[in-house]
C-alpha cells in the first residue's frame, strides 16, 4: 500500500525533504557558531575593559593593525590635542539614536608620536557642508584614558568611504588616512575616549560595548534542528495519512461494486 511513494508527486516531496534536512542542520550550526562567537567576544570585552590601563604606544605603532585580542583594551595617552587638525566623522549615532558626527582629533604624545582620539558624539550642523559646533579641548598637557579600537575600513564596517566630502569631514576613522592628511606618522587604530569627561557632557562619550547579552542565536540553532527533525516525522505522518485515505477509498469502491441481493 506504500507504492504511491514512487509516484511523481511523492518523489518530489521526498526530494524536497532531503534538501531541507541538511540545509536546516547547517543553518543550526551557523547560529551555534554565531552564539559561540558572541560568547567569546563578550569574554574578550569584559577582560579588556577590566584590565589595568597601559600606555597606548605599548600596544600599537604607525602602520600597526590592532589585533582582535586588543580590541577595547583600556589604554592611556599623555600629551596635547592638535585642535587645528580636528575632523568629524559623519553619520554616527548618539545613545538615543540621534544622527550626528563623532569628533576625531590627533593627539601628540609626550615623548613623540601621534594617535587619533574619538572624543565622542555631537549633533551635525544644520548645513551638512558646515563644520559643526564642537566644544574646545583642554589646553596644555593632559592624560586621556580610553578603549583601543582597530581602524575602520569599508570592508569591515560596510561604510562607503566618500571622497567628495566638505573640508574636515570623513566617513571612516582610519589612522592611515589621517596620516596622509597630517603628513606625519600616526599610530595604528585609535582611542575611544572615556576620560576625562567633557564639561557640559559634550561631546557625548561613547558607551562601553555590551558584554552581557548573548543574543538569541542558541535558541535559533535549536529551532533549526527541531525543524530538521520534524521534516522526516512530517513526511511519515503524511504518508500514513495517504495510506489510510487510500484504504478507505478502496473499501468504499468495493462496497459500491458489490451487487445488491436479489429480491424474493
Amino acid at each position: 500500500m506504500y507504492r504511491f511513494l514512487l509516484t511523481r508527486q511523492w518523489l518530489i516531496l521526498a526530494l524536497i525533504a532531503l534538501v531541507l534536512i541538511p540545509t536546516m542542520v547547517e543553518l543550526g550550526f551557523w547560529q551555534l557558531h554565531r552564539h559561540e562567537h558572541k560568547v567569546a567576544q563578550n569574554a574578550l570585552i569584559s577582560q579588556n575593559l577590566k584590565a589595568k590601563p597601559v600606555p597606548v604606544a605599548g600596544l600599537t605603532s604607525p602602520g600597526h593593525v590592532v589585533p582582535r585580542s586588543d580590541y577595547w583594551r583600556a589604554v592611556t595617552a599623555t600629551g596635547t590635542y592638535d585642535e587645528k587638525h580636528e575632523v568629524v566623522v559623519r553619520r554616527r549615532t548618539a545613545t538615543d539614536g540621534s544622527i550626528g558626527v563623532h569628533v576625531l582629533i590627533p593627539f601628540d604624545l609626550k615623548g613623540g608620536g601621534t594617535v587619533m582620539i574619538n572624543r565622542g558624539w555631537v549633533p551635525s550642523a544644520a548645513d551638512q557642508h558646515a563644520f559643526p559646533d564642537v566644544p574646545a579641548v583642554p589646553k596644555g598637557e593632559v592624560t586621556v584614558t580610553g578603549r583601543l579600537k582597530a581602524d575602520e575600513t569599508t570592508s569591515a564596517s560596510g561604510i562607503k568611504d566618500l571622497s567628495d566630502l566638505p573640508d574636515r569631514q570623513v566617513m571612516l576613522i582610519n589612522s592611515a588616512q589621517q596620516a596622509k592628511l597630517l603628513s606625519r606618522p600616526v599610530l595604528g587604530g585609535y582611542i575611544e575616549q572615556t576620560g576625562p569627561e567633557p564639561k557640559g557632557d559634550s561631546p557625548e562619550l561613547i558607551e562601553a560595548p555590551d558584554d552581557s547579552s548573548i543574543g538569541p542565536h542558541m535558541a535559533y540553532a535549536v529551532q533549526w534542528w527541531l525543524f530538521a527533525a520534524g521534516v522526516p516525522v512530517g513526511y511519515v505522518v503524511l504518508a500514513r495519512r495517504e495510506k489510510r485515505d487510500r484504504l478507505a477509498a478502496a473499501a468504499g469502491q468495493a462496497d459500491a461494486a458489490e451487487p445488491e441481493p436479489a429480491k424474493a
